[in-house]
């Protein structure tokens, strides 16, 4: 069974999906959050509870993945047609949230949704890609999620103005909508190539015994410990600044079409960022090129500072452009590179639960900053870890060499 190029159907559709698991079913909170707060009430910092009961969720089903694969090996295509088909129909019911109970309910199950498919449609399609080619996959596949954001933008005028007061409930049906015909489009290209795999006994056992040894691996500073601790801190500090940016331009008297044009930009930014990012990893795969991504993303962030609405577009134009994409689909292509095959799904849900930790974390310190000092330096506050994650990157880097002299030959 052939391996394909990085850009084939399988990829296309996977950043379809990733269009929905990323920035439709997580990240159009934000954007939506001035809205719903019109409609059902609380404070940024009550509503901000909700983005973080939603990365709970995420919590949980990067957690619950890898004992559900080991039981079910020879499943994985099943597990994941049926989760990005429920992860389109709970968007459009989280769209008929009444309640602050009910919304934290269904947000809850967007993220349990969004943590199995973004690990089992990853996995799924890099496994059909040729591996000089899987840092370019990656990238193809990851700016869906920039795509994702920058339609979500566009919904500004209909979802944040407050003559649409329920702009935000039609636009959650619509990307629902759009998740049901994206799942069943990447069930269709990805059905031929599962018949014709043909699992064997040796390779389930082999993952068995691999996947006894995941945490074993991450964990090991001499390993990939600091390229973990690198995403966590990532978690924790991008989503504080996709959290609250538009609550803090909102504040500031922006309209709401440029609210959402800002919001656009960053994911028009980060459609170049995917592909430039993934062409990088392949050709420099070292921790060295994801903390120059993180770096300059703190850089960005730090524009919120100078009170210049000017710095702050151009800060969020240039985390869009490398630091948006850049650590989710670079540390996808360092594991993929330096993991066991078999252990590839599992060890991604435990590096991603991290990346969950540091989300969970993250709204809820943004949100005390918020309260407590103003949207503004609730926003800034996220460069700190930023700094934190690209500091880690670095010593990634740093200590890859050893990496690769001992283990490359041994993970094939």
């Amino acid at each position: 069974m052939g391996t394909k190029s990085a850009f084939n159907r399988i990829t296309l559709w996977a950043s379809f999906l990733f269009v929905v698991i990323l920035g439709f079913s997580r990240l159009s909170y934000g954007m939506f959050l001035p809205g719903i707060q019109r409609v059902i009430g609380g404070s940024y910092g009550q509503l901000g509870i909700l983005g973080t009961v939603n990365f709970i969720g995420y919590l949980v089903g990067t957690l619950c993945l890898p004992p559900l694969i080991s039981r079910f090996p020879d499943r994985k295509h099943v597990i994941n047609r049926i989760t990005c088909l429920l992860l389109g129909l709970t968007l459009i019911g989280s769209a008929f949230s009444d309640h602050f109970t009910g919304l934290g309910l269904w947000r809850f199950a967007i993220g349990l949704l969004s943590a199995f498919a973004t690990v089992l449609v990853l996995s799924i399609a890099m496994d059909a890609v040729r591996p000089a080619e899987r840092g370019a996959a990656s990238g193809l596949i990851w700016l869906g999620g920039s795509a994702g954001i920058l339609v979500t933008g566009l919904f500004a005028p209909f979802t944040i103005d407050p003559s649409h007061l329920q702009g935000w409930r039609y636009a959650w049906v619509i990307m629902g909508i759009f998740g049901v015909i994206a799942a069943f489009g990447f069930e269709f290209v990805t059905r031929k190539r599962e018949a014709e795999k043909m699992p064997s006994q040796t390779e389930s056992k082999s993952r068995d015994k691999e996947n006894e040894n995941v945490y074993r691996l991450l964990l090991n500073p001499k390993k990939l410990l600091f390229l973990i601790a690198s995403y966590f801190f990532f978690g924790w500090g991008y989503i504080i600044y996709f959290t609250y940016l538009i609550p803090y331009l909102v504040s500031k008297g922006i309209p709401s079409l440029y609210a959402g044009l800002i919001w656009s930009g960053i994911g028009f930014a980060g459609l170049f960022n995917g592909w430039i990012g993934g062409k990088a990893i392949d050709r420099w795969p070292s921790g060295y090129t994801l903390a120059s991504g993180l770096t300059l993303g703190t850089i960005g962030v730090c524009g919120v500072i100078t009170n210049s609405m000017l710095f702050t577009v151009l800060g969020a134009a240039m985390i869009g452009l490398v630091s948006f994409i850049t650590p989710p689909l670079m540390t996808t292509a360092l594991l993929r590179r330096h993991v066991p095959h078999h252990a590839y799904a599992a060890c991604l849900s435990i590096a991603t639960a991290f990346f969950a930790a540091g989300q969970i974390i993250g709204p809820i310190v943004g949100g005390v900053a918020v309260e407590r000092y103003g949207l503004q330096f609730g926003v800034a506050s996220s460069a700190i870890f930023m700094a934190i994650a690209a500091a880690f990157a670095g010593l990634y880097g740093q200590q890859q060499r050893k990496l690769e002299i001992r283990d490359l030959p041994d993970s094939g």
